[in-house]
């Protein structure tokens, strides 16, 4: 229970959470990496240190001379090793797949204790750039969208007003967000590195055997069953070779072999299985997102296709008014308010916005002072559009 209890706690991110006081202030990608993967690697540390799963992580056999509770600790704290280049044919040449005799090159391991330490820091390493991104967002989104995120509320005097003011705040803030946009593309690109650096920095941690790992697991899969060697055992021993020295009864140094079964990685061996494959795959993503970003940065007309296809805004005109007179900062404020609103609020909102950006205070529309002094949104405006207002 104590397990389960420790699982739920980290259920909370992965949860999808389109709740009317939560905004969205990022794509799926981006919550792939501190929702899905940070509340992976959060469980398999959890799995990993409930020892209680599987028995005791390491039990030795000896020949009698250590105390088994003392050999136990002894090579759980210290290391263990295999002996890799062995060939033979298990239970006749060999004893268990990389244990033969000491001539051969020692492998050794200790990478086993620092494992569940590991699997924790990654996922916050994980999570690192949303926290960063939401510290730097500062609740922007959730703030000048309020009231019109999820079903309208109110009447129809009450949205129309809630847009207005919402138009009004994006007019007085045109060409103000370039910072706020480029917090969110570092985040993104922060991401793509960051699953990079994991990949390189697991490899490293499991001795150069992680980078091939996949890939050495699906050829064996396909190897006839007779003459094929398993790759997980050969990263991940199920049993290995413990040295113990004391001293005699006279004085001289005796030498205690024993043969160490390690439970714990046939839960290792299936983690880290899992997760190569799932860095591969994010890591793709992560490298399209941000192609995609470069896209919205560079290239106006990816803008102007997300207006069009993913929106579905108004004429050509009027995309080509907001691509026009809006900068990438404005453009990234506007789509993601687009992620928190439904399309006949959202394209109302941009019509106009493209009246206003035409017409100016030429158009019947309310003066900015009287509507922003009511608004919600009135700390917001008043800190990036009081150059504007003067």
């Amino acid at each position: 229970m104590t397990i389960l209890g420790m699982v739920s706690a980290v259920a909370g991110f992965v949860k999808v959470r389109y709740l009317i006081d939560k905004a969205i202030i990022d794509n799926m990608v981006f919550r792939a990496h501190y929702r899905i993967t940070s509340a992976l690697l959060f469980v398999s540390c959890i799995i990993i240190t409930a020892n209680n799963l599987i028995g005791d992580p390491i039990q030795c056999i000896n020949d009698g001379g250590v105390a088994t509770h003392v050999i136990n600790t002894y090579c759980w704290i210290t290391h263990t090793f295999t002996l890799p280049h062995e060939q033979g044919r298990m239970g006749y040449h060999v004893a268990h797949p990389g244990l033969g005799n000491e001539n051969q090159e020692k492998r050794y391991h200790s990478y086993y204790q620092w494992v569940p330490f590991v699997l924790f820091f990654q996922g916050v390493l994980f999570y690192l750039p949303h926290w960063v991104w939401k510290n730097w967002e500062e609740g922007k989104i959730r703030m000048i969208s309020e009231g019109m995120r999820g079903a309208m509320v109110g009447g129809r005097d009450e949205r129309i007003g809630r847009q207005s003011r919402l138009v009004q705040y994006l007019v007085e803030t045109l060409h103000m967000h370039n910072s706020y946009a480029f917090g969110y593309f570092f985040c993104e690109a922060l991401n793509f590195v960051n699953v990079l650096v994991n990949i390189f920095a697991t490899d490293k941690f499991l001795g150069g055997a992680f980078l091939e790992y996949g890939t050495q697991v699906v050829a064996f899969s396909n190897q006839n069953q007779e003459n094929r060697t398993d790759p997980m055992v050969a990263v991940f021993p199920r049993v290995t070779k413990c040295t113990f020295h004391k001293y005699g009864p006279s004085g001289s140094i005796q030498k205690h072999d024993a043969l160490c079964v390690l439970a714990l990685n046939i839960l290792n061996e299936k983690i880290y299985i899992f997760l190569w494959f799932w860095f591969i795959i994010l890591a793709i993503l992560s490298g399209v997102a941000l192609v995609y970003s470069a896209a919205v940065v560079l290239l106006p007309r990816t803008r102007e296709a997300i207006l069009k296809r993913r929106f579905r805004f108004g004429s050509q005109e009027a995309v080509d008014t907001i691509i026009r007179r809006t900068q990438v900062g404005d453009f990234l404020v506007i789509h993601l308010l687009g992620q928190n609103m439904n399309l006949l609020v959202f394209g109302e909102i941009l019509d106009e916005l493209v009246r206003r950006m035409n017409f100016g205070s030429n158009s019947n529309l309310p003066s900015a002072p009287s509507t922003l002094e009511m608004s919600p949104i009135y700390p917001e405006i008043e800190k990036f559009g009081k150059e504007t207002e003067t």
